[in-house]
């Protein structure tokens, strides 16, 4: 798909560097006082991984599903190798820093190394051990790369549009009733029984492999989406808005009604948002895929990288020059940039590129 202008869409650039941004935005709150005005954003960042995981679902679910659309079929070992060049060299030199130089930690504990090397750190996660406590989302990711695979493979020995259209909407309204139930039984536990592990949290990646689904499987449909991507756009903020002011009495402390309803639909409404903001940004009417913006690509590029190191980053500049980040202020703020920047490029051009590099010499 292209632009009568720059013969490239940049949404999807977009969203990924404006995802890794609210995630580095909303975890400056552990390393100081921010102003003001910056804490209504501040406080709902964690919501760009739920961008992460749709912009995931449908990126990835592209691989798994177009081999089917020509009659072909998955190399599953071809694409683990694929996944593995991508994520394990960058995540395990950042894993060996939290695991052999303790300064490099954003809290002293950290879970039983075992459960990163396995990617199950996001089942039973306690606070107590939050150091590393963002490779959840990889975890989840993780198991999504498994499961989908195999579940395509299933589904496409009999293809049926009425069959796929089940699993999904059960994946869905199974996780709204199992958050229901968490949140019933756990209370006092929602964060760490309801928001990390998989089996709640696979709304974002489904929304995105159902885009893939429509995309792939029924062109006509998405022709018909693609036509109204200001109408896209603008319904996904209205969903993601919607589920802002869910989650608002939770970040204020206060655990019950609307937030607790938050927990319970607010990640399918939330992956809904950002799947019509997405489906939006690949359209040539959506303002997204029109516009370039300055260090996107860049961003998008560096995302993983900054991921990854943003946090004991920051954790090391807070013990580092406690002068200038309490209180946060602009000195504070150049500082935490140039410092998250400069290890991400670092952890880019010394371990990842390379690594992609030697991918796609080997496959």
């Amino acid at each position: 798909m292209k632009t009568a202008h720059t013969g490239r869409l940049h949404g999807l650039d977009t969203l990924r560097a404006f995802a890794v941004l609210m995630v580095m935005l909303y975890h400056l709150t552990i390393f100081g006082e921010l102003p003001l005005r910056l804490l209504p954003v501040t406080y709902h960042g964690w919501m760009g991984v739920d961008l992460f995981f749709v912009l995931s679902g449908f990126l990835i679910g592209q691989q798994v599903l177009r081999p089917h659309v020509s009659g072909q079929r998955l190399q599953l070992g071809d694409f683990y190798a694929r996944r593995a060049f991508r994520i394990l060299p960058a995540y395990l030199v950042v894993l060996a820093l939290y695991a052999f130089v303790p300064a490099w930690r954003d809290y002293p504990h950290m879970a039983p190394l075992w459960k990163y090397l396995t990617f199950t750190m996001n089942f039973g996660f306690t606070f107590s051990q939050r150091a590393f406590s963002h490779a959840w989302s990889l975890c989840v990711e993780e198991h999504f790369y498994l499961l989908l695979p195999v579940l395509v493979m299933l589904l496409t020995r009999r293809p049926s549009v009425r069959k796929t259209a089940a699993v999904l909407a059960a994946v869905v309204v199974g996780g709204i009733a199992l958050r229901w139930w968490l949140v019933l039984r756990y209370p006092e536990e929602i964060w760490t029984k309801v928001y990390y592990p998989s089996y709640a949290r696979l709304d974002g990646l489904t929304v995105g492999v159902a885009l893939v689904v429509v995309r792939l499987f029924r062109p006509a449909w998405w022709q018909r989406m693609m036509r109204h991507g200001h109408a896209l756009f603008f319904a996904g903020a209205v969903c993601v808005g919607s589920v802002v002011g869910m989650f608002r009495a939770m970040n204020l402390g206060d655990d019950t009604g609307s937030a607790k309803w938050g927990v319970i639909v607010g990640f399918p409404l939330l992956a809904l948002g950002w799947g019509l903001i997405l489906a939006s940004s690949v359209s040539r009417n959506g303002v997204l895929s029109r516009v370039k913006v300055p260090g996107a690509q860049t961003l998008a590029a560096l995302a993983f990288a900054l991921y990854l190191t943003h946090k004991p980053v920051g954790h090391l500049v807070m013990v580092s020059f406690p002068a200038m980040t309490q209180p946060q202020g602009p000195g504070s703020w150049v500082l935490y940039v140039a410092a998250c920047s400069g290890a991400a490029v670092v952890l880019y051009f010394g371990v990842e590129r390379p690594f992609l590099k030697l991918r796609d010499r080997v496959l």
